[in-house]
């Protein structure tokens, strides 16, 4: 049998910037993430933050500007590279490690924040690694949780039809998509669940892209963008559609005592 492993996009980082944060996608994503976020880029005193498989450092560098201490890791050189290289010409101070978060986490204190963003669902086993990352919260701190919605996936391809049905019917969709579809996408009722046996409490909870990505191309091109988004933004924080968003963030609180 294969050997699982997290995913590295260092052969791909260029594709991944195209098709992830220059669209209109990635920055509906990115404006839904700092609304969730401003309570803590707003807090009175500076945080200490880690970002646990940074990226590009996008939120880091936001939250950075603000006086947060940040630290920054990632498994992929070349995305760490460029995140270094973001805050440098910004001026801005931070710690990076290019670390796996799983091997970083044990050698690092806790944080008021940590963000884990986009990166639950190409780990080879999603829970371990969360739990890993979640003991890096101290009690009273925050956890922001980014990642790809499995309810999004069952339900793209039961509309698309013909061969799915029995992949989805034997769960044989998983690890199936193109190179940018993340092989272990969550449930967020199960996500939830872990969360809350950690000694954790959901305090935000949002749906990105609850409407837009179940529409075609030809739709798209016949409606108002204007009226998507107003649709979008009415109803991604909303009960049944913010668990159908192809993306969905948590923010939760540990709890002042207890362990993981």
């Amino acid at each position: 049998m294969k050997r699982l492993r997290d995913r590295n996009f260092d052969n791909l980082i260029d594709k991944f910037e195209q098709q992830i944060y220059d669209t209109f996608k990635g920055g509906w994503r990115l404006k839904l993430l700092k609304e969730d976020l401003d309570r803590f880029y707003q807090a009175s005193e500076p945080l200490a933050i880690w970002d646990a498989g940074c990226g590009f450092g996008h939120i880091s560098l936001w939250l950075a500007g603000q006086g947060h201490r940040l630290t920054l890791c990632d498994v992929s050189e070349k995305m760490l590279a460029r995140a270094r290289q973001q805050f440098s010409e910004a001026g801005w101070a931070a710690q990076f490690h290019h670390e796996a978060v799983q091997t970083l986490a044990p050698k690092l204190p806790q944080f008021d924040l940590v963000l884990f963003h986009a990166v639950l669902e190409w780990l080879a086993d999603p829970v371990a690694g969360l739990q890993i990352v979640a003991e890096r919260v101290r009690p009273g701190g925050h956890l922001s949780l980014l990642f790809y919605n499995r309810n999004a996936m069952v339900y793209t391809n039961a509309l698309k039809g013909e061969w799915r049905w029995k992949n989805l019917l034997d769960d044989a969709y998983l690890g199936k998509g193109k190179r940018l579809t993340p092989p272990n996408p969550q449930f967020p009722h199960e996500v939830m669940a872990h969360l809350q046996n950690w000694g954790f409490t959901v305090t935000t909870h949002t749906g990105i892209r609850v409407f837009h990505d179940y529409l075609s191309k030809d739709t798209l091109e016949r409606s108002k963008e204007e009226e998507l988004l107003e649709l979008e933004y009415r109803y991604c924080r909303m009960p049944t559609y913010r668990d159908m968003g192809r993306y969905i963030h948590l923010i939760a609180q540990r709890q002042a005592s207890g362990s993981i």
